[in-house]
């Protein structure tokens, strides 16, 4: 397994002392990145909804790094203010900032598409607006800073394999790929190419909006797994981050994957992996 000295010897901006904003922090995905990041020395600021569970997340993530090394903040990402808010509070707090996380994320179905229209809006405004909000309030001030910096924007397999059951959800992590994409292209034509940004991608991972679920189920990975993947994937230059768990492993993604993009060059149904006239096909593709 891959050195905490390893990691930071091949990305400065993870180095003692640098700051990491991460959004979502509370539980999951998010804790787990700030818990894993304060063992490094980096400086946490721990965004989310406010209430106890941010609260609780504070005082795990101080025990490691120290009170004077955190900081809360209560953020809801889908408002610019409170995102603006979060990044002047960061620079103010540390100085500067070297690593964003725009991790936050809802995953509620709201329904069909002809159904709920504040429900939809809701999730988009979270899942996909507030990266978008995460990205303008900092990435000016990361980019000015001229020290190397990336940013990491946790997208979805269900925004590349857009499965039926919550097209919203699928909707918003579709427009975080395709946003993280052009941020990157758009990133490397800066001036010293110092600032990276990623797309995390999980695979099936017990947090809190894993549905119905009060333990890890088997075949999820815990978030601790997430991010140890995410840094060793950081250290090879990585821009996808496509995670397996302990069901699928990367070459049954890959497939997926193939298929979904394969509607489109074979002119098959949208969804055509769940249509019943191409079931067998798929499953024959599948079997290789």
């Amino acid at each position: 397994m891959i050195t905490d000295a390893e990691i930071q010897n091949a990305l400065p901006a993870l180095g003692p002392g640098n700051t990491a904003v991460i959004t979502g922090a509370a539980s999951g995905i998010g804790l787990a990145a700030a818990r894993r990041l304060a063992l490094m020395g980096m400086k946490i600021v721990l965004a989310d909804i406010g209430g106890a569970r941010l609260d609780d997340a504070s005082r795990a993530v101080s025990a490691i790094a120290g009170d004077d090394a955190v900081l809360a903040v209560a953020a809801d990402v889908s408002k610019t203010d409170e995102v603006d808010r979060l990044a002047d509070r960061a620079f103010g707090a540390f100085g500067e900032v070297s690593l964003l996380m725009n991790n936050a994320g809802v995953g509620d179905n709201p329904g069909k598409p002809w159904e709920n229209r504040d429900g939809w809006k809701r999730l988009l405004d979270i899942n996909f607006w507030g990266v978008v909000h995460g990205v303008e309030a900092f990435a000016p001030r990361m980019l000015a800073s001229a020290k190397p910096g990336l940013i990491i924007n946790t997208g979805s397999k269900q925004g590349i394999t857009t499965p039926p059951g919550n097209l919203a959800y699928n909707v918003s992590k579709a427009g975080v790929k395709t946003f993280t994409e052009g941020l990157a292209h758009a990133l490397r034509n800066e001036p010293g190419d110092r600032l990276s940004a990623h797309l995390l991608i999980p695979g099936f991972t017990y947090t809190g909006l894993t549905e119905g679920a009060t333990e890890k189920p088997a075949g999820a990975w815990s978030g601790e797994q997430v991010i140890d993947f995410m840094l060793e994937s950081l250290v090879k230059g990585d821009f996808y981050i496509l995670c397996p768990d302990n069901e699928v492993a990367r070459p049954l993604d890959e497939k997926r994957m193939a298929w979904a993009i394969g509607d489109i060059i074979e002119n098959r149904p949208a969804l055509s992996r769940w249509h019943p006239d191409h079931k067998d096909a798929f499953a024959a593709f599948m079997k290789g």
